[in-house]
């Protein structure tokens, strides 16, 4: 049955978009014509170099040195992309500040600082400045510079200038724990820290001095040290960030090839430390500019994705920044003093964009929030969503209590490709629980079990075609095998993205939540090592297993079943005790909804956890489907699971 249409463009709203210039500028430029979007579609994914060309021309890539082709090697793993390129991901930014200098860039809604604007001209004094001063520090083309810093200008202007450098650059989130900062960071011996001291949240200050003393001890790669100073005075031979943004020396970046690290993102598989994923200057400046198509962004937009630092959408929010847009951040509770602060937010920023996780529209549903009653959103035209699937019911309550009028454009991707598979268009229907379309560019499929596609079916999310902005490698992974079994183990040549997904006939889509057994709280994704890692150093735990369970159009659910050390229990005392090990070591965000007593966990005859067939049978699985009780070590372990799930179905 065909999903409920809940919004279609006027014909002046789609002539409009950039997409359907786009179009023109392709007929005008490249002589093709489409009969439809599924047609461009298909001209994107077979024409790789006419269609990447396209991008590079149409949105005025800067380059010192143009490509000599835009696809050397056409494979998965090892494409290569436009080699000869010399750029600087900083001047697509930056470039802005010479036309409008005197034209407000960025917003800040800081709950530690307050409200503040920064000019484009502004701006690109400061990047000079920091970028200056990190020279001064001795960094250089290929160093790692890395921060733990909340969505604020300060971490954008330390990101531009470092990326101006040809240094690398690496973010987490304050919240953070410092073993899962530590995690990330010493994997890639970054040369410079920088970090805010403390911050405020839902009214309360967080003092993080004490757990930069320990992530500071824990880094020796590390010269120098640059705090932002909120919680107390700055340390003994750390550099204030102040600083650093006052040099008068003017703008000027290190052009580098295509393919040269930007920076370093991760995403954590279910073994081992997470994946230091690797992305490169001129990948993320292609697919940054198509997104901006699928988002309709323009100069005349004001942007805002309600993001934390530590997720892929606070490198996304650039995309709209490098399109010459005004972007405002929020760095804050998104409910304190109420629900209605980010509404408010939106309204008097006069927002034309605002994006968020599934979950935020998600929980201002349930809490029965009718924003357009609240506040004046007559300026917003666009909503995206992305993080986990968007429920039918929500997409109701925008349409009933946002805005009638709002094209909601809800997206699928990822960290892995710094981008998204599944996206909107403005020129399309939205229709209720659907994604409108795939990306241009991304040759998007189903597949079953054997590489069959699939069509109007639910399979594994795949990608048979190479994208500039898939990683170049991760870190340290010197032979390319941790890449390989991340992505193209189960279908060769093919990139496997661990989603599942359908897509009908005309290219709509639906996702059913991750394929794997990665962590998915609130779009924020975590490995199930890191967890295990924070329960396991308990002495009172012997053993553990975790999934999260995500329900089409349900919240998540993440079960933490634990083993306790022999002679002891699970009782009230130790599961207090397991939270705060995860919220201090790991996140507050992960700490599980319901913490289960079990015998043993049940196991691989190698050893390994069986954590996707416990997620599968929870979701509902056959039992005798899910797993090959021959193939485990334990095999009666599994009927506890069995119980467990037939009891929360009937719960």
């Amino acid at each position: 049955m065909t999903a409920k249409t809940l919004w279609t463009p006027s014909p002046e709203r789609a002539a409009a978009s950039t997409m359907a210039q786009f179009e023109r500028w392709v007929q005008d430029n490249r002589g093709l014509t489409f009969e439809d979007y599924n047609a461009m579609w298909r001209w994107s994914i077979e024409d790789l170099d006419g269609f990447w060309s396209a991008i590079w021309d149409f949105f005025d890539v800067r380059a010192s040195q143009e490509p000599e082709t835009f696809i050397a090697k056409r494979q998965m793993p090892g494409a290569e992309w436009c080699p000869g390129a010399r750029l600087n991901y900083a001047d697509q930014i930056l470039k802005h500040a010479d036309e409008r200098p005197d034209e407000i860039a960025l917003v800040v809604q800081s709950e530690t600082f307050g409200r503040s604007e920064l000019t484009w001209g502004a701006l690109r004094d400061q990047v000079a400045s920091v970028a200056d001063h990190l020279r001064g520090m001795g960094v250089e083309k290929g160093d790692r510079v890395v921060a733990i810093l909340p969505n604020t200008e300060v971490a954008l202007i330390a990101f531009l200038a470092t990326a101006s450098l040809g240094a690398v650059w690496s973010l987490c989130a304050p919240d953070m724990g410092h073993v899962a900062i530590l995690d990330r960071f010493t994997q890639i011996e970054p040369k410079v820290l920088i970090a805010q001291d403390g911050y405020m949240h839902a009214g309360k200050m967080t003092d993080r001095r004490d757990v930069l003393a320990q992530i500071n001890a824990a880094l020796p790669s590390v010269d120098h040290f640059v705090t932002v100073a909120v919680a107390g005075d700055l340390p003994g031979g750390h550099v204030a960030w102040d600083d650093l943004i006052h040099g008068t020396g003017a703008y000027a970046s290190t052009h580098v090839a295509f393919d040269h690290p930007l920076w370093i993102v991760y995403s954590s598989g279910t073994t081992g430390n997470p994946k230091p994923i690797v992305h490169g200057h001129g990948g993320v400046i292609l697919e940054a500019a198509k997104q901006s198509l699928h988002k309709d962004i323009s100069p005349k937009d004001r942007y805002c994705w309600l993001t934390s630092s530590g997720w892929i959408m606070w490198n996304s929010q650039w995309m709209a920044l490098g399109q010459g847009a005004r972007v405002a951040l929020f760095d804050g509770a998104p409910n304190h003093p109420d629900m209605g602060v980010i509404w408010r937010f939106v309204a008097d920023e006069g927002l034309t964009f605002f994006g968020a996780g599934a979950a935020y529209f998600s929980t201002c549903m349930k809490a029965a929030l009718i924003p357009r009653e609240a506040v004046d959103l007559t300026a917003l035209r666009s909503l995206g969503s992305t993080g986990s699937p968007l429920s039918s019911d929500t997409y109701d309550w925008i349409y009933s209590d946002v805005k009638s009028d709002v094209w909601l454009a809800p997206l699928s991707g990822g960290t892995d490709l710094a981008g998204a598979f599944v996206v909107g268009h403005p020129g399309m229907p939205v229709r209720a629980g659907e994604m409108q379309c795939r990306a241009l560019g991304n040759a998007v499929r189903a597949f079953d079990p054997l590489g069959n596609e699939l069509v109007g079916e639910v399979g594994e999310l795949v990608c048979t075609e190479p994208l500039p902005s898939m990683p170049l490698y991760f870190w340290g992974d010197e032979d390319g095998s941790r890449l390989f079994e991340s992505y193209f183990d189960t279908y060769p040549g093919v990139w496997r993205h661990g989603d599942w997904i359908s897509i009908d006939e005309g290219g709509a889509s639906v996702i059913y939540g991750r394929s794997d057994a990665t962590i998915n709280r609130k779009g924020l994704r975590l490995g199930s090592a890191e967890i295990y890692q924070a329960v396991e150093g308990l002495d009172e735990v012997l053993d553990s297993l975790v999934v999260d369970l995500e329900f089409l159009g349900k919240d998540s659910f993440m079960p933490l079943f634990v083993v306790p050390a022999q002679g002891g229990a699970v009782d009230d005392a130790l599961r207090d005790k397991i939270n705060a090990a995860i919220r201090a070591q790991v996140s507050a965000r992960f700490v599980p909804n319901e913490i289960v007593e079990v015998k043993e966990v049940p196991r691989t005859l190698s050893g390994k956890k069986l954590e996707v067939p416990v997620k599968k049978l929870l979701l509902g699985g056959d039992p005798d489907m899910v797993v090959n009780r021959d193939s485990m070590a334990n095999p009666d372990s599994f009927d506890f699971f069995i119980a467990y799930a037939n009891a929360r179905a009937n719960a």
